[in-house]
């Protein structure tokens, strides 16, 4: 009975912590650039003393899924969508870089160009982007240059400020981290520039979280989990009778 309450309780757990992660696929299923999350598990034996007869559901780091959302038309200047494989670099809080797909940018009043999350947008040579204020226009083109009008400037003498770093890493190589930057596991160092990846101005890239089938996932789990709850009633009954079977004997 035991063996089966440990492995009831074992799923019961794991079904929780699927739950959890399509819940927030759902709820980030309009967020700009947000790649869905994948649960993840394996059965892993219990190593101790004695024989190691018991295994129970080993979460592991969640997977995500890398297809490309729905673009969005904002005619927005300062939106831009990573056409095909790629990510824009992003410096995060620790002062490490990071990617994203999110291409919602603006300019702070201190002229930093930075992401909808207030995160700073890196250009040539791995540092911040910067923007001399004050200016009538900013424009970025497909490879990633931002040029501005200055304030009071001809409307021909646009001038060439920054270039977005844009790289292109082997997805199987990223992992998400808590801040929702993509990082490169095992990696610290900054990746190079790829000439390659471009972008398309006025543009968004949506949210690639499919909410008809993160419904039916938590549907499933949850009668899953009503199962293993169910298993675990009934090993507590079993046990129960076989110890009334015991004080009769």
């Amino acid at each position: 009975m035991d063996r089966a309450l440990f492995l009831a309780m074992s799923g019961a757990k794991q079904d929780m912590q699927g739950m959890r992660v399509h819940a927030n696929n759902l709820a980030n299923v309009s967020t700009t650039g947000f790649r869905a999350d994948l649960q993840q598990a394996r059965s892993m034996q219990v190593f101790g003393e004695g024989t190691p007869s018991r295994v129970f559901t080993m979460a592991e780091r969640t997977g995500n899924d890398f297809a490309q959302g729905s673009v969005i038309n904002t005619g927005r200047d300062l939106d831009v969508a990573i056409q095909g494989d790629g990510w824009l670099a992003i410096q995060d809080a620790n002062g490490q870089e990071g990617y994203t797909r999110a291409g919602h940018l603006k300019v702070d009043q201190m002229g930093m160009l930075q992401n909808s999350n207030g995160q700073l947008v890196l250009g040539r040579n791995d540092s911040p982007i910067f923007i001399p204020l004050p200016i009538n226009k900013i424009e970025i083109s497909k490879d990633g240059t931002v040029t501005v009008l200055p304030k009071g400037a001809p409307p021909d003498a646009m001038v060439t400020v920054d270039r977005i770093k844009l790289v292109k890493p082997d997805n199987r190589s990223l992992f998400k981290d808590t801040d929702g930057l993509f990082k490169v596991i095992g990696n610290r160092d900054p990746l190079d520039a790829d000439a390659s990846v471009s972008l398309a101005k006025g543009m968004l890239e949506g949210s690639n979280v499919n909410a008809v089938a993160e419904m039916t996932s938590m549907i499933d789990l949850q009668r899953h989990f009503e199962m293993q709850v169910k298993l675990m009633k009934t090993a507590e009954e079993m046990d129960k009778s076989s110890s009334s079977l015991m004080r009769i004997s």
